[in-house]
């Protein structure tokens, strides 16, 4: 397996020595990666959690420390993305040292969908201390992502809502991750859940478009979540503040039953954006 599905842009962290959601199977989404094609979410997020990792390489065009590496317990292994916080490049507009713990809430908030669109995801230490530890996911090499992005894809319309819940700040054309199996998983989200408007995003195809009644069916829900088992997880990762502006965004979109228009204060499209 080649490393550049994954590439990213932008130059990381030099780390120095190392130190010595909702759950459930998945029927339509592959989890790539897997040495056992039939792993299933429960058994992969016990197998991140708990595994050995194993760090085979970095991927050099990641703007934040990301190793590509396996995990394996029990005599299974899997392939996956470690993201130490010690790797993590300080950012003008996120508290230090928050971005792994981003990522894994994105994951809970993704879980708890059940739209599957975060591969599992779990926090945890490793190697070079403690950040989020990812499934790694093979994508489909034919895919044209500008026509992806492009298309009218009820999975892209779904991250769509996602990113507006998450307010994701990136979400590049790169971080989209179509499989053979014809799902498409979304990566990179160490940048969600600030306080302020930050939507930056090449899925504006929806607009100012009436939201599916599955989408809506999902808010509620969601929204139902954020105030029991999912808030206080987020809570484990965010600020308060943050996981009320959560709450905020998701009243937001049912009340309006509109996808988002982009901003006039903040740039709508992320850069580069592939």
């Amino acid at each position: 397996m080649g490393m550049s599905v994954r590439g990213r842009t932008g130059t990381g962290t030099d780390l120095g020595r190392p130190h010595s959601g909702k759950t459930g199977s998945v029927t339509a989404p592959e989890l790539g990666g897997a040495s056992d094609p039939g792993l299933d979410v429960p058994a992969a997020l016990e197998l991140l959690t708990a595994g050995a990792i194993t760090v085979a390489g970095r991927l050099v065009d990641a703007s934040n420390a990301t190793l590509y590496c396996s995990v394996e317990l029990a005599g299974v292994s899997v392939d996956a993305v470690y993201k130490p916080v010690a790797g993590e490049r300080p950012l003008w507009d996120f508290p230090d040292g928050t971005l792994a713990g981003r990522e894994v809430a994105a994951y809970a908030v993704s879980a708890a969908t059940g739209w599957q669109i975060v591969p599992p995801t779990v926090h945890r230490d490793g190697p070079f201390g403690p950040g989020m530890c990812q499934l790694w996911i093979d994508v489909d090499g034919g895919v044209d992502l500008a026509a992806l992005v492009r298309s009218e894809s009820a999975q892209l319309r779904r991250m769509a809502v996602l990113d507006a819940v998450i307010n994701n700040a990136d979400r590049k054309g790169g971080h989209l991750l179509p499989t053979t199996a014809g799902h498409i998983f979304g990566v990179d989200h160490g940048v969600c859940f600030a306080v302020e408007d930050k939507l930056r995003t090449l899925l504006w195809r929806w607009r100012g478009r009436r939201l599916t009644e599955e989408a809506l069916e999902v808010l509620h829900g969601l929204r139902a979540d954020l105030e029991g088992e999912l808030g206080a997880e987020l809570a484990s990762y965010l600020t308060p503040a943050e996981v009320r502006a959560t709450r905020r965004r998701v009243d937001r979109l049912l009340t309006t039953s509109h996808h988002p228009e982009p901003s006039a204060d903040w740039p709508a499209i992320p850069w580069p954006p592939f």
